[in-house]
């Protein structure tokens, strides 16, 4: 009789296979099982993001304080955290994105009936190597070109650095000196524990304890938000920033609908906004499976003009800010040198064959300093208008003015003023010397071949009815040449001459090479009239028409001869900035992580991008289908609403321990069937697939924070957490349970011990890197980012390094290689 049920590879599972596989052919059998473990990496990781937001629910709260203020009456109401950030990244964020490795690793345990076994230690040794190698490079190459990020809170970071080192020679101690092959129960208590000292070191570290902090007191330190009866009309900063940006949107970009005005803002105060590891997770997760988006998605045409206003933001900051030397000390009281334009633009003609720029320098003269200077295109193009220009000013000691000139390409051909940008940067960081406010200076061709066109700046206005005067600008384009005059008048349309505004007719007049002229009109404060039955009604916007005409013998008008002047009443305008601050608002909130209810966690489940739908492409429906299953099944996991996110937090547990003990038959089946020792199996298929959602987090994490903390700073922390959990817990339970019955709990020790080895050697190897680029300039002074071919060989050395694991391993679980340990 043969045995269905006795066939190769059939009892390595613990829940699988679950029915008889004895007629299906090997092939198939790899084929499915490969099919099967990586779906359920993809369902893990939609239940670890659930987990994580109710982690991020469990440590966001707060409670509400009041402390005795002197000068006033009432109390300040403060609203703190009841969770340190520290202690809360280390224990239950840290324990979030380490679940599936540490269920792993008990689970196999339990299935082994208390023997130790290959596939859990080894996935937390492979797990570590890829997470600190191969993350690490990714995110010192991702950075933008001519940008760095470096680690804000060293203290900490040295600190999990130090217990994650610790742990990895603590198990060889362990294994191999103390009790080889064997481990005790104390050995486990030991490791176990070392999970509480962690926390309870990084706290004190955090609060300065055992090393000097800056000098804030606690209350600054651990207050979030204030609340006072007195200051209740203050805005928070978010509010104020709404605000601000929708003004600013409302007044710049007229022809913005309402809800493209949200989508815009909603993106940028979300990009810009800082948020931790766990955040950066769950966005991850969540862009892999089609899910409800953290960031807006926006259209082409609206990330165009998102883009563009980024970029004039960006040049405007230089170009237009006012900087008062004395209030702004780049220089730190003349310790620093500081390099920057003299002024931040110059117009020239295009005949004069070049423009002369100055770069000035104050502060720390002493020193000689080199500055890089390039030219960017605007409308004007390098080659056909300018030759560009792009090397190394050097300043001697003591010199502090500096001239360059550009070269103007002057034709016989008619074409409008253009634009290009001149810009300034360190070539290194430099310690003692910083570029200054004016690093752009803009540069305007005149062309001078013809007397110009005139034109209104733009075909519409908007102006509040409260200012008491109204600037219409005329440009004068596409030449410059001679005294040029042109007629203007006013048309009313539902504004009214001398009621609403004071129009009537004028002249202007260019004198040689003046290229701009404002018209300036009195606005009357007429925003109340007598309704039909005498009561006072709010009056609507009104507009009026203004007309350039009768240009001088020479000149011509251009194509923007007529514009529309709109008289927008205060109350009105603010009325179209607070819907689109309220709106923003409730975007923010919708971006949110958790969610209110069981109804709202359904409808983004089945909703390819939560419901987003506008904004999906063809692979967000491709993803959504492959995830749907999981999606709907984990959408019965209570939502974090609910009792403060304990039953999330504890619900997700329960699945990701089943999901665990799903991947964990899969990989031994799938390692068995293709003659792959277990050890391999954990750090390459096992190890790459518990870490993908992390790999794309701490990606977007480096390019969107200001500093490396959410990308790499918890890494080591990580690391740590997954030996004293991930192996300190099923060490203590097997090892007291053998002691009880009078017998050892032996572990096996070459494969993994000579792993574990083979990462600290290359864990020391990368954290020394990370050291040597923080302290020398062809780095850029940072962990992340730097010159390109600096960043580029750093990300490519630690990817190699990993290879170099993981081959080495791979050759050692086979025998290729003999290493007496």
């Amino acid at each position: 009789m043969v045995d269905l049920h006795n066939y190769t590879c059939s009892y390595e599972g613990l829940l699988l296979p679950v029915m008889s596989e004895y007629t299906w052919s090997t092939g198939v059998r790899i084929f499915l099982y490969l099919l099967g473990m990586l779906w359920c990496f993809l369902g893990t990781s939609i239940v670890a993001d659930s987990f994580m937001c109710g982690i991020e629910k469990i440590t966001s709260k707060t409670k509400k304080i009041r402390i005795p203020n002197i000068e006033k009456k009432e109390d300040r109401v403060l609203e703190v955290k009841v969770w340190n950030d520290t202690v809360a990244n280390l224990s239950l964020m840290a324990f979030g994105t380490s679940a599936p490795e540490i269920l792993m690793s008990v689970i196999e345990l339990v299935g082994n009936k208390l023997e130790a076994g290959e596939l859990g230690p080894g996935t937390i040794v492979g797990s570590a190597a890829f997470n600190l190698l191969v993350i690490t490079g990714i995110c010192i190459i991702c950075i933008p070109e001519g940008e760095i990020r470096k680690i804000s809170s060293i203290p900490v970071y040295i600190t999990c650095v130090c217990f994650s080192m610790f742990a990895y020679i603590w198990m060889v101690v362990v294994l191999k000196l103390i009790t080889p092959g064997v481990v005790d129960s104390w050995e486990s208590v030991v490791t176990f524990c070392m999970f509480p000292i962690l926390l309870v070191t990084a706290f004190g570290i955090d609060k300065g304890c055992w090393c000097k902090k800056n000098n804030k007191t606690s209350s600054e330190l651990e207050i979030g938000i204030e609340f006072s009866k007195i200051d209740a009309d203050d805005e928070s900063e978010a509010t104020v920033d709404i605000i601000h940006m929708a003004k600013e949107l409302s007044r710049n970009h007229k022809d913005l609908t309402e809800d493209e005005a949200t989508v815009l803002l909603t993106k940028q105060l979300q990009e810009h906004q800082h948020h931790n590891a766990g955040w950066y997770r769950v966005h991850a997760v969540r862009g892999l499976t089609g899910g409800h988006r953290l960031l807006p998605k926006i259209n082409t045409a609206l990330k165009q003009l998102y883009d563009k206003i980024n970029r004039q933001k960006e040049i405007e900051q230089h170009l237009n800010e006012n900087i008062d030397v004395s209030t702004v000390d780049l220089s730190e009281s003349g310790t620093r040198a500081v390099i920057e334009f003299t002024a931040s633009s110059v117009a020239v003609l295009e005949n004069e064959g070049k423009v002369r720029v100055g770069i000035r320098r104050y502060g720390k003269v002493d020193i000689p300093v080199t500055v890089l200077v390039e030219t960017i295109d605007g409308t004007a193009e390098a080659g056909s208008d300018y030759k560009p220009l792009k090397e190394e000013i050097t300043f001697a000691i003591n010199e502090r003015l500096r001239e360059i000139y550009i070269e103007i390409i002057d034709d016989d051909e008619w074409e409008p003023d253009e634009i290009f940008f001149v810009k300034l940067s360190m070539p290194i960081e430099h310690k003692d010397a910083v570029v200054g406010k004016m690093a752009i200076n803009q540069i305007t061709i005149i062309n001078d071949d013809e007397p110009g066109k005139l034109e209104f700046s733009k075909p519409s206005y908007i102006i509040r009815e409260s200012n008491e005067c109204a600037q219409i600008f005329v440009n004068r384009v596409n030449g410059a040449d001679g005294l040029v005059t042109v007629r203007w008048r006013t048309k009313d349309l539902t504004a009214l001459h001398n009621k609403d505004y004071i129009g009537g007719e004028g002249t202007l007049t260019f004198e040689h090479g003046e290229t701009s002229k404002t018209i300036n009109l009195k606005i009357l404060e007429t925003n109340i009239h007598d309704g039909r039955h005498g009561e006072k009604v709010l009056e609507r916007d009104h507009s009026f028409q203004m007309e350039l005409f009768s240009p001088s013998t020479g000149s011509s008008i251009g194509k923007i001869s007529k514009a529309i002047v709109t008289l927008v009443n205060d109350t009105e305008f603010d009325g179209l900035v607070s819907r689109i601050a309220n709106q923003t608002k409730k975007n923010l909130d919708g971006l949110r992580l958790d969610t209110t209810s069981w109804k709202e966690q359904f409808n983004e489940a089945m909703n390819v991008n939560g419901g987003d739908v506008e904004n999906a492409t063809f692979i967000d429906y491709v993803l959504h289908f492959i995830s749907f299953f999981w999606k709907v099944l984990f959408a019965f996991i209570p939502p974090p609403s609910i009792a403060g996110g304990y039953l999330t937090f504890i619900g997700s547990l329960i699945l990701i321990g089943l999901m665990t003990a799903l991947i964990s038959d899969m990989a031994s089946i799938f390692g068995c069937l293709v003659g792959l020792e277990k050890t391999v199996v954990a750090i390459t298929f096992v190890a790459l697939g518990t870490s993908m959602p992390d790999t794309f987090a701490s990606k977007v994490a480096a390019i969107n924070e200001k500093t490396a903390d959410s990308s790499i700073g918890n890494i080591n922390g990580s690391n740590a957490v997954n030996v004293f959990l991930g192996l300190g817990l099923p060490w203590m339970i097997a090892s007291i349970y053998w002691e009880v019955k009078g017998e050892k709990f032996k572990v096996p020790t070459d494969t993994l011990v000579f792993s574990v080895i083979l990462y600290a050697s290359c864990a020391i190897l990368a954290i020394l890197l990370l050291l040597i680029r923080r302290k020398l300039a062809v780095f850029g002074y940072a962990e992340l980012g730097g010159p390109k071919r600096a960043k580029f060989a750093s990300g490519l050395f630690l990817v190699i390094l990993w290879f170099f694991y993981v081959i080495m391993s791979s050759l050692q679980a086979y025998k290729v290689i003999e290493v007496d340990i």
